[in-house]
């Protein structure tokens, strides 16, 4: 489909990392405890719209890439690869805590939507990561690649929204649950740390493969 490879994969990737408490998590639940549910919606549109430009930007510079050279778009993927490899062995070894959501000062739901539009969209670490992440995914065969990582980024930031939707609903719950838990953080580093090394060392056996 579109020149789209193992898409099990990159869903069951996505998955782990939707639902894997981050800086963003932790924004919607103190925007929703704040300022109510209508408040916690606008910042889970804010963030997604956030992401969406970022899938934007890399689609059309993956894209070119790819139909410049296929050569250098493999040299992106192993390079990508590596990255999150790096990633994963960082976060795995990370002992921060998950530091819980708390209230935020009151703000207009423009503000809110802007906040957390341009904190992800001037966060360099998430272009970085859609660089690594997306072209493990797509054929170099592919003759239009930019559809297929829109498709793919497009599956990533719906499936984000919809799981960010849903802890706006269960705000004040899941809260506790993070704030109850000291080794919170910790067994989900862990986690997420596997995952970015299972994504770059699948990459780099597809590679070795070929």
């Amino acid at each position: 489909m579109l020149g789209i490879e193992d898409l099990w994969f990159f869903l069951t990737a996505s998955i782990i990392l939707w639902i894997t408490p981050g800086p963003d998590t932790m924004y919607i639940l103190g925007r929703t405890i704040s300022q109510g549910r209508t408040a916690g919606v606008v910042s889970v549109l804010g963030i997604g719209a956030g992401i969406l430009a970022h899938t934007f930007f890399a689609a059309v510079g993956l894209s070119a890439i790819l139909m410049a050279s296929a050569t250098a778009f493999t040299l992106i993927k192993v390079a990508g690869a590596a990255y999150l490899i790096y990633l994963g062995i960082q976060t795995y070894r990370s002992g921060k805590e998950l530091k819980a959501a708390h209230p935020l000062p009151h703000q207009k739901h423009w503000k809110v939507f802007r906040q957390g539009f341009l904190t992800n969209l001037l966060n360099p670490k998430i272009a970085i990561f859609f660089l690594a992440f997306l072209p493990q995914f797509v054929s170099p065969a592919e003759q239009h690649p930019a559809a297929a990582f829109t498709l793919l980024g497009g599956i990533f930031v719906v499936g984000g929204t919809l799981w960010c939707l849903s802890l706006v609903l269960f705000a004040a719950r899941f809260t506790r649950m993070v704030r109850s838990n000291e080794s919170l953080s910790a067994r989900i580093n862990r986690i997420v740390g596997v995952v970015y090394v299972g994504l770059g060392l699948n990459l780099l056996s597809s590679k070795l493969q070929s």
